[in-house]
């Protein structure tokens, strides 16, 4: 017999109705949600836009203050801070242009180049060596001071051997005329956790310098002569630069990779004089107005850099490798 049809209870229709009404609720808390959340983003983005125009309203302005400060004669400054790198704000992109700019601005008398740096990439600091010195040539009455406060080691001196004169404080570090290049071995580590390595290379030597491989001595001696190569290079430019004003060109610890006071720096011929920036701009330029011409990256550019950098530096680091460095 057929089921009778029995209409929906009072008490079914209120159910049904408070199943509906919660529903509407919940859909209308997310879809506030999402509002609020879009109005979110809106005004961060505005909030964006402002800053960013904020920026670009001061910016003319902090450039006319400069260019005003440049229409008398003036002692053009450039700054060498931190590891000398690619990507870095002393990169051989940003000291170059700073450089050329302060060379190339007719009220400038002389330029500095003041150095706190523990060096660096040979590569970089050989940019700015030949750079320095092409620009000494096509700016013959213009010299150039290297100045090291705190630290001018390895690459850092590299750069300041190519200056007119180097001074520096009696404390100042400096020289460490030497190359290096590190990395890490993780044979022992991999046998102990029972980790097999696997390798798949084309060219007998290509992965020389995996740190999960045991080393072969005779990788080991291609790498040295590598490093001694890059040595030789460094010394070889220290020398065309400062000239007879070592006092030891021979000297057995001079290119050994030592660090010396700014003192005793003096007595070997490593630097010139003892003094700060705004003591040669005074007494050995004869103009004690400095203008700073350092390369000052914005923050966004200085973002976007590292955001590509950082990935391949960061793997680097896992690998346990650390290419030829002069520091």
């Amino acid at each position: 017999m057929a089921d009778e049809w029995k209409a929906p209870s009072a008490e079914g229709n209120e159910d049904s109705k408070s199943w509906k009404l919660l529903e509407k609720t919940l859909l209308a808390g997310v879809q506030e949600q999402r509002r609020a959340r879009r109005w979110g983003i809106f005004f961060k983005l505005l909030t964006f836009v402002y800053l960013f125009g904020i920026l670009a309203l001061f910016t003319p302005l902090m450039n006319m203050d400069k260019a005003a400060s440049r229409s008398v004669s003036h002692t053009a400054l450039v700054e060498v801070r931190g590891m000398i790198a690619d990507q870095e704000p002393a990169s051989a992109d940003n000291i170059v242009g700073g450089l050329r700019e302060a060379f190339k601005d007719p009220k400038t008398k002389a330029v500095i180049l003041r150095i706190n740096s523990p060096g660096g990439s040979p590569v970089q600091s050989g940019y700015i060596y030949d750079e320095i010195r092409r620009l000494r040539a096509e700016y013959p009455t213009i010299k150039l001071y290297a100045v090291i406060s705190d630290l001018g080691a390895s690459g850092a001196y590299y750069i300041a051997s190519a200056a007119d004169q180097i001074y520096a404080d009696k404390a100042s570090l400096v020289g460490s005329i030497g190359v290096t290049a590190a990395g890490y071995g993780f044979v022992g580590t991999m046998e102990k956790l029972g980790v097999e390595r696997r390798t798949y290379t084309a060219g007998e030597h290509k992965a020389f310098l995996d740190p999960f491989q045991p080393q072969k001595p005779e990788e080991a001696a291609f790498w040295q002569g590598v490093l001694e190569t890059t040595h030789k290079q460094f010394i070889a430019s220290v020398k065309q630069g400062r000239g007879e004003r070592l006092k030891d060109k021979e000297h057995p610890e001079l290119f050994s990779g030592l660090i010396w006071s700014g003192e005793q720096a003096l007595a070997l011929g490593l630097v010139d004089g003892l003094g700060g920036a705004s003591y040669v701009a005074r007494e050995v330029v004869g103009e004690k107005e400095l203008v700073d011409f350092t390369v000052e990256e914005s923050p966004f550019d200085r973002f976007s850099k590292r955001l590509g950098a950082s990935v391949a530096e960061h793997l680097a680091m896992w690998m346990g490798f650390q290419g030829p460095s002069l520091r």
